[in-house]
């Protein structure tokens, strides 16, 4: 049986403007907000994209670091290293996709920690998003402002990412993907945000530590390896992963994501 699939979180929030607004009013709020200046959100972002080239692609260092928007490899090394806690080339090679690289290629299905739970059925606001999922985060950014402006943010909010398309199967531009957060109590569901219902049920739920951009390997072997060992068979049901930590105060290596894979019941 053979199936591949999904991913991420962070910011860029469209603000409501006007003429009389000085640039750097609303800077301020999105500071106020998001805990993180516009800077300091677009250089994550960047540096979090050059990880995913490094973890799954062989574009040549120097042309990771140019599109990254640095002019040199070593400032883009030091910027790196900062984040991630290594270097770029140490991390091609040694980061957390080469551990579950090396679980594909020996079939290893225990390598990992995955257990099969039981979860209620949740409703969630949500905002599309198309493209890159190392980009959700824009989604996600744009669905806490328009519940804050809806007096509607939990307590505690969830970051839930939901997937719909497999990024080994067609362009980056056409996958689809939604920013997700469950709610309750009355709220009405008006563009751009939209309801999305988690079906309950079955799920089996790989934890997985490290930087958003070596998931791709760890969908890999969750779905090419341990799942056809398992003995359980996917539902028609899209996956969704849960961010335990925010990724703006957490290092990138103790990043904690639940990925959700739905399951048949057994008979």
């Amino acid at each position: 049986m053979s199936m591949r699939i999904w991913k991420r979180i962070s910011p860029s929030t469209n603000w409501p403007t006007s003429p009389a607004s000085p640039p750097y009013h609303w800077s301020r709020i999105y500071s106020a907000m998001r805990g993180e200046t516009i800077a300091a959100t677009i250089r994550r972002l960047r540096l979090q994209r050059a990880a995913d080239r490094l973890a799954n692609s062989d574009v040549d260092i120097a042309t990771v670091a140019d599109r990254a928007g640095y002019g040199s490899t070593d400032t883009f090394g030091r910027a790196f290293r900062e984040t991630f806690g290594t270097t770029p080339a140490a991390y091609r090679h040694n980061g957390p996709h080469a551990a579950f690289r090396a679980a594909n290629a020996s079939g290893d299905t225990n390598g990992f920690p995955v257990s099969v739970v039981t979860l209620p059925e949740r409703r969630c606001a949500s905002i599309d998003h198309r493209g890159s999922y190392m980009e959700i985060d824009r989604a996600m950014a744009r669905l806490f402002g328009e519940l804050a402006a809806r007096a509607a943010l939990p307590d505690r909010p969830e970051m839930i990412g939901v997937f719909f398309s497999d990024p080994e199967l067609g362009p980056e531009e056409d996958l689809r993907s939604r920013a997700s957060m469950p709610v309750a109590g009355p709220i009405t569901f008006a563009p751009p945000m939209t309801e999305t219902v988690l079906r309950g049920g079955s799920y089996a739920k790989l934890s997985y530590t490290g930087p958003y951009a070596a998931m791709r390997g760890a969908y890999r072997w969750f779905l090419g390896v341990w799942l056809p060992g398992s003995g359980h068979e996917p539902d028609d049901a899209p996956v969704f992963e849960a961010y335990l930590d925010d990724p703006r105060m957490v290092p990138q290596s103790e990043l904690r994501t639940d990925i959700h894979l739905p399951l048949k019941s057994t008979p």
